[in-house]
């Protein structure tokens, strides 16, 4: 038997407040999730419903774990000391923290649809609209009778939507809701949210705020949404933001991290920069990120620089 709609949408509420607890928990996104976590909270009474039950199921699981009776076969014969004991319980609980973030707990647990690395799929969603994910992205569906929402997880993904005035089409992020109006647009989440628009328009507002949208037309971009507010509407030429749908990263003077942050996405194993001032070098050109190799060889020819292979391990050096 099929969910009730109240159902899926309690399951959705469950499944947002795991995910704005874990990000807490995530050194990485802490800040901006608290602010995130406090207003959707703050939303509704079921919302805040939602998180006190998730909050009181994980300590209640965490409980289980301190009191299960197989922990105790694991101390050596002669007599430890609680403290002792409790180490060992909390090196148990963080190896399996960590293999929960390793392994991609949190966003495994609410994508309905997610890209590897390397991928970048073209999907037709179930309204009929088409959706491409850049690599090592992911997101959720919440389509329903009278509104078609996307979570945008993590990464990136543009989406030329089908018309349905019934059900206006919604991409959500962490901290930013962008509304289509009949229209074709990107969205990225990175610290804050990006959203370009290539076709008529997009009403961009907070999820952390009650300020005001703003309507982003096409060849526009907006970065929402830093201190709860979005940024300023600029002209963009979509071709060249977007140049990651032909597997292409064009940019003028931008940091050498910024670059091996978008070839990290097609890339199996690990880049390191050598230091923060290399990390800092300016870059300009165009890069076939979709061969992340090559794209690293042409950084280290244009810039001068020494592209060390190790296996699964590129370092980058001055």
């Amino acid at each position: 038997m099929a969910p009730t709609d109240d159902a899926q949408a309690q399951r959705k509420r469950r499944e947002k407040a795991i995910d704005l607890h874990l990000r807490t928990q995530d050194p990485d996104q802490a800040t901006a999730a608290h602010r995130a976590l406090e207003a959707w909270v703050a939303r509704s009474p079921r919302n805040a419903e939602a998180y006190e039950e998730v909050r009181a199921l994980m300590g209640e699981a965490r409980s289980a774990i301190l009191s299960d009776p197989k922990l105790t076969a694991l101390k050596p014969k002669k007599r430890s000391s609680a403290r002792t004991k409790t180490a060992a319980v909390a090196m148990l609980i963080g190896t399996a923290t960590v293999a929960f973030y390793t392994l991609d707990g949190p966003i495994r647990m609410q994508a309905d649809l997610m890209s590897g690395t390397g991928e970048m799929p073209i999907v037709t969603l179930a309204d009929g609209s088409t959706m491409q994910l850049n690599a090592n992205s992911a997101v959720s569906f919440e389509f329903g009778e009278h509104e078609r929402i996307v979570h945008l997880l993590r990464g990136e993904a543009y989406f030329e939507v089908a018309k349905d005035a019934k059900r206006p089409f919604t991409v959500e992020t962490i901290n930013t809701r962008a509304r289509a109006l009949g229209t074709a647009f990107n969205v990225r989440l990175a610290a804050d949210t990006q959203v370009i628009v290539t076709e008529h328009a997009v009403d961009v507002a907070s999820l952390m705020s009650e300020t005001p949208k703003v309507r982003v037309s096409a060849g526009e971009e907006v970065v929402c949404c830093t201190n709860g507010r979005a940024g300023k509407v600029r002209t963009v030429d979509p071709a060249v933001a977007l140049a990651w749908r032909r597997g292409q990263l064009v940019v003028d003077n931008v940091t050498l991290q910024a670059v091996i942050d978008e070839i990290r996405r097609h890339f199996s194993g690990s880049i390191i920069i050598a230091s923060d001032e290399l990390a800092q070098r300016r870059v300009s050109g165009t890069f076939a990120i979709a061969d992340p190799d090559k794209a690293l060889d042409l950084i280290g020819a244009s810039l001068g620089i020494t592209i060390t292979r190790l296996g699964p391990v590129v370092i980058v050096r001055g």
